[in-house]
């Protein structure tokens, strides 16, 4: 729904994870500003305006938004998509002088050390954790807890530095491994629950929660890229309980409040057990990816992202919106090519016939050097499919699988 009057709102980032975000706030008819630190982010060209500049430069931005404004233009609100910077967020929106979430919030949220400390003392479930100073110290862990375990930095997304710590694996190497990733040189190590995980996205409005974001997380490739944790995927709806699925939404309501997130949103990541659910992290933006973006608006015609905006922009959302208009079942599913060269990739146009693909992506060019998926950020490529039951697009992604042949050379 339109807003009355047009207005400007600054989403950090222009790159492939926020172009739906900005094509939603267009929608709405917002003027558009953006910024990106590279000068050839794709969303710079659907937005109204757009600078080059990092989005983790906030001496800069605020410098940005002060000759912005002495332009005659004003901001309504600030917020982010697919970027683990809420911090920046609030900075700006205390600049400015809109709506965000505390700081002591937002750095909570990209610290998980801390995070599950907060969880913890305010009787949220979590995994057991704890902060691992040297390798030492975590094969100590190790003989005391035994296995599984996973070790992660205290202060990165996307799985990066993350590991599942089996009897197969070097505590040494994998300390050393996740450590270089971590950006403040903090470590932690925490108990591997077994279970269905789920991610979730909340809009929190006064204190309450919303939850029109709800998938089932797929874990098919954890063996194969042992001891990396990557995550091919998802699918909606969901196919737990609706005892289950309150349980979750309870606990996310829960997690927030703990950060004392009273409006806006915030992602989740849960895993079930049969003790009930368990929050792994929580993170105070959008996601990136399709979960917002195809997963959610394609299976239930919801697009929480424009209630996101609202809220940033201190305009009362319209909570009638999120609820599900339909049900469609919906599949992501990744690439994962043999490193080396690519080459080719093959059965494109195949696939794009198909009218229940609703995206086909690959971030490589013939030329690329292709790696291993160590982390989320390694992945080849993307597609969307829809069908009519989780059965068919299940079938529908492993035709896809078969049909796209991604051919690469050993360097």
């Amino acid at each position: 729904m339109a807003l009355a009057q047009k207005e400007t709102v600054l989403l950090l980032g222009a790159g492939a994870d926020q172009l739906f975000a900005i094509r939603t706030a267009k929608s709405m008819g917002l003027h558009v500003l953006t910024v990106d630190i590279n000068p050839d982010a794709p969303g710079f060209a659907l937005a109204d305006d757009h600078a080059v500049i990092s989005t983790k430069d906030v001496a800069a931005l605020k410098k940005y938004i002060d000759d912005y404004r002495d332009k005659g233009h004003y901001i309504s609100g600030v917020f982010v998509m697919g970027s683990d910077i809420p911090h920046v967020v609030t900075a700006l929106a205390e600049h400015i002088g809109t709506p965000s979430i505390s700081m002591e919030s937002a750095l909570l949220t990209t610290h998980k050390y801390e995070m599950k400390c907060r969880f913890r003392d305010r009787g949220v479930p979590v995994p057991w954790f704890k902060l691992v100073n040297s390798p030492d110290e975590l094969c100590e862990i190790v003989n005391e807890r035994g296995y599984p375990l996973i070790i992660k930095p205290v202060d990165r997304s996307g799985a990066r530095g993350v590991f599942r710590l089996t009897e197969k694996d070097d505590p040494h190497s994998l300390f050393d491994k996740s450590l270089s990733e971590s950006f403040c040189g903090q470590v932690m190590v925490e108990e591997y629950l077994d279970g269905p995980q789920i991610s979730t996205e909340t809009i929190m409005y006064k204190g309450r929660a919303y939850t029109p974001g709800f998938v089932d997380r797929n874990y098919e490739m954890r063996e194969v890229y042992a001891p990396h944790i990557i995550e091919n995927g998802g699918w909606a709806p969901s196919t737990v309980t609706l005892e289950e699925r309150t349980a979750v939404e309870d606990l996310v309501e829960k997690a927030a409040l703990a950060l004392d997130i009273t409006d806006g949103v915030v992602k989740g990541d849960v895993v079930l057990t049969n003790k009930g659910p368990f929050m792994i992290e929580m993170a105070a933006r959008l996601s990136g990816g399709d979960l917002c973006e195809s997963l959610v608006p394609l299976s239930t015609g919801v697009n929480y992202v424009e209630t996101a905006a609202r809220i940033a922009m201190n305009k009362d959302p319209e909570l009638e919106s999120l609820k599900p208009k339909y049900c469609q079942a919906v599949v992501n599913r990744y690439f994962f090519p043999e490193p080396g060269r690519l080459v080719r990739v093959e059965g494109v146009e195949d696939v794009l016939s198909k009218e229940w693909i609703k995206k086909l992506e690959f971030w490589y060019e013939a030329g690329d050097l292709v790696p291993s998926p160590v982390n989320h950020a390694k992945r080849f490529g993307v597609f969307v499919a829809v069908g009519a039951s989780r059965q068919e697009v299940d079938e529908r992604a492993e035709w896809v699988y078969r049909t796209i042949n991604i051919v690469t050379e050993k360097e």
